[in-house]
């Protein structure tokens, strides 16, 4: 029946309307569909010792039949109704459990099949792994043994993971978690006949909205909200379950690090029709682990009256979580602004401390100078604070001394510059097991990761020591030229041994043990071989090149097997891009990423043209740049066309790329931008635009890194719109767009829109909708067919352009 069902939907989706093509599900080329259909290698994951790996393998792209299955939407989530779980997940179909010491490996006994996991994490001393298993009917709790390699199925009652898993390890022996509390069977049944209308109203309450997707509209929806989302706590030792308080609906559930409170967020009512849950009105408080309440600690108001623009924020308490570096004290920020960041006022936010037993007053532990981002904990008196304006781009990390309660910045600078970044740091676990800052020499420094590296020569990852005084970062390794490795992780940090991923153009990503210390022989400990030898051979180099206002840019050039300038000539070129906001003009400069890595193909790379005889000039640098104390977005256009201009002109002068046979796309705000490009130049023979927005006045209060709403710039809204050029776009341009899209913003009416508009001037133009995706697509037969399409876009108006 749900054969049948699919197929009626595919004859009458594709059965014609305004003269489109009748067209059943196609495949691409051959070379394409291998590169989309290829294994991709497993990921891995070891214990802090290295003697342990665990390798897990995902699940290909499910059949559209398994995406149309029944789902809720309601509350900003999309349920699955049988299960009590999200629907369309990604699941892991395979566990390999690997031995690095001996390099054996331990045939799992007990594991479920067919195996759909999930949620995996290991216990405090590393000895068990717990994953959930999804089926059709709920979602069930196991744990792997890995002294006897067997897997156990644990829980009683099926697992609630409707607002996230809610599972973590209070001991070795004792997992947390959250059940169903009445079987699906039993959901609300949904009435012919309404109790009434659906109604919303506001009172005087400004309450600026984002464009959500899969809110609640009406009663009903409430009910169904209620029902899936509440759940029942309970802890498990040793295949024992033990409820903890009473059925609510958990936002979050975390154990103090000594283990002997909860910090629990609870959704009340009323729920909001313009939020999603994550907004809904809360109550948040501490618990005993019998579910007594200890201490309420704040009842926060819906998020939906949050005031508009980037940095501003309720004149509520924030942040609630436990200090991983004390037994049980509960740590937050509140706003010393009302919430409004343009207030004049010395410190933006205050953080607070409250320890148990959670009966005398909190405790002031300092002030930001902007808006307070969250606190690292370390060992004894140390503390990283990162605060920062998103508004403007910047950050600023912070040393907090406990003793002293003095903040003393450590470094500070934009977000954007990529060179300045001294990384992230290196953390271990302390007594309690929560994950703190790692410090070496007596205390006086701390390991820097940076997986990055980005430098004038790409990047380059690199581990350092920075150093607490003198505040200076002292590299102590850093990825060779001609590849690009980067540290996973640091098993000792006395000794250095590291754990790094290395690849480059003709490597496979492979994991490593490295000892920098000893400077011994790096010992491999996977050997993952290459899943894509379509494209053995194929020339890849980043290419840089500046733009008429002299801001320099890069981009990844791939040209095909076997190419020959002199003898094959210019080919079709299709540019691949994502525009990007910069407050800096030297910080767009930069280069960012690595003509060393290994090439991988996503769903939705452009790479696979590759294969088909043109040059793909991929994440092509599209910067949008603030300039003369403008904000990036006032000269949105112009920017875009210098962008597209200089890519042309280097690849052109290069003599790889015919100039008259030039594509653009993008995926959403890349689409957007590909729309933009093909309304406003002259410089491409068509576009393709995969789920974009097209008409910012359906997304008012502010869009992407635009902070100001419609009202306050109806001008920019209007212009940067490609909607209100649509009688401009004269080049061929395909839109793609998954009819079920659930990204902020993009609702499919945007692709529909610019079509109708587009049609109604006599442009060229074709929309493919894409039955049950969302804003990143997933079904097999719709990813061929989309592969086809775009295939087919590319040779007729590019390749085989007149």
């Amino acid at each position: 029946m749900k054969k049948l069902l699919l197929n009626l939907f595919l004859l009458t989706s594709s059965c014609g309307v305004f003269a489109q093509d009748a067209v059943n599900y196609q495949t691409p080329p051959k070379a394409i569909a291998d590169l989309l259909l290829a294994k991709p290698t497993p990921s891995v994951r070891l214990d802090s010792k290295a003697e342990w790996m665990l390798l897990s393998n995902r699940n290909s792209y499910p059949s559209v039949e398994e995406l149309a299955m029944p789902e809720l939407r309601i509350a900003g989530l999309r349920i699955n109704p049988g299960n009590f779980a999200l629907s369309r997940q990604t699941f892991i179909n395979g566990f390999t459990l690997k031995n690095i010491k001996t390099g054996k490996t331990l045939a799992l006994a007990g594991l479920p099949a067919p195996l759909f996991a999930g949620y995996v994490n290991w216990n405090p001393a590393e000895t068990k792994i717990s994953f959930t298993n999804t089926t059709a009917t709920g979602v069930d709790l196991y744990v792997i043994d890995i002294a006897t390699a067997k897997v156990t199925k644990v829980n009683k009652q099926h697992l609630n993971v409707i607002l996230g898993s809610g599972i973590s390890w209070l001991d070795n022996n004792t997992i947390l978690y959250r059940t169903i509390v009445r079987p699906a069977t039993e959901a609300p049944p949904k009435s012919l006949m309404p109790k009434g209308p659906a109604v919303q109203q506001n009172l005087g309450k400004v309450s600026p909205s984002a464009t959500i997707q899969d809110l609640i509209k009406t009663p009903y929806d409430e009910q169904l909200f209620e029902f899936y989302a509440t759940s029942q706590l309970v802890k498990n030792s040793n295949g024992q379950e033990s409820p903890i308080g009473k059925p609510a609906i958990y936002l979050s559930v975390s154990s103090s690090p000594d283990k002997a409170y909860l910090l629990q967020r609870k959704i009340r009512k009323p729920f909001s029709y313009l939020v999603s849950a994550n907004g809904f009105p809360s109550v948040v408080e501490i618990t005993d682990l019998n579910g007594k309440v200890v201490k309420e600690l704040a009842q926060l108001p819906s998020s939906e009256g949050t005031p508009s623009g980037y940095d501003n924020l309720q004149n509520k308490p924030r942040g609630f979580e436990w200090r991983g570096d004390e037994a049980a004290t509960i740590v937050w920020a509140e706003p010393l602004d009302s919430g409004l960041i343009k207030k004049q006022v010395p410190f933006h936010d205050a953080v607070y401390a409250l320890n148990a037993p959670f009966t005398a007053k909190a405790k002031e532990l300092f002030k930001t100078q902007t808006r307070y981002r969250g606190t690292t904990w370390g060992e004894a008196t140390l503390a990283l604070v990162q605060e920062g304006l998103r508004s403007k781009q910047t950050f600023r990390v912070s040393r907090f001394n406990s003793t002293s309660g003095q903040l003393e910045t450590l470094y500070e600078g934009n977000q954007t510059d990529a060179y300045n970044d001294p990384g992230d740091p290196v953390l271990t676990k302390n007594k309690y097991g929560k994950y703190v800052i790692q410090t070496v020499d007596n205390g006086t420094k701390i390991l820097m990761n940076n997986q990055t590296g980005s430098s004038p020569k790409g990047d380059l990852p690199f581990l350092a020591k920075f150093d607490l005084a003198s505040k200076k970062n002292e590299v102590l390794w850093r990825s060779t030229e001609g590849t690009f490795e980067y540290v996973e992780d640091v098993i000792d940090p006395v000794k250095l041994v590291l754990l790094t991923r290395r690849e480059s153009q003709k490597e496979v990503p492979n994991y490593f043990i490295k000892n920098l210390v000893l400077r011994v022989a790096d010992r491999q400990i996977t050997d993952f071989t290459n899943p894509y030898p379509e494209l053995n051979g194929v020339i890849k180099e980043k290419v840089a090149y500046k733009r008429a206002d002299g801001i320099d840019l890069t981009g990844n050039l791939y040209l095909p097997k076997g190419y020959d300038k002199a003898k094959d000539g210019p080919l079709p070129l299709l540019i691949w891009a994502y525009p990007r906001e910069f407050n800096s003009a030297a910080d767009a400069a930069q280069i960012r990423g690595s003509k060393d890595r290994f090439t991988t193909i996503s769903w939705a790379s452009p790479i696979y043209w590759v294969t088909q005889g043109y040059a793909v000039l991929d994440n092509a640098e599209m910067p949008i740049v603030a300039a003369e104390g403008k904000k990036p977005n006032d000269t949105f256009v112009d920017q875009l066309k210098m962008n597209a201009e200089a890519a042309i002109n280097k690849l052109a002068d290069m003599g790889v790329a015919d100039r008259n046979r030039v594509a653009v796309g993008g995926h959403s705000y890349g689409a957007f931008m590909t729309a933009n490009l093909l309304a406003h130049t002259n410089l491409f023979k068509a576009g393709i635009a995969r789920s974009g927005a097209y008409n910012r006045t359906l997304t008012p209060f502010g869009f992407q890194n635009e902070d100001r709403t419609y009202w306050d710039a109806p001008e920019l809204y209007y212009q940067m719109s490609p909607f209100s050029y649509a009688n401009k776009i004269k080049m061929p341009l395909l839109l793609i767009h998954g009819d079920s899209d659930d990204n902020q913003g993009t609702f499919p009416i945007n692709s529909e829109r610019l079509f109708n508009a587009i049609k109604g001037f006599g442009g060229t133009t074709r929309y493919v909708s894409l039955p049950y995706e969302a804003h990143s697509y997933r079904g097999k037969e719709n990813l061929l067919h989309m592969l086809w399409e775009m295939n087919s876009w590319l040779d007729k108006y590019v390749k085989n352009a007149k």
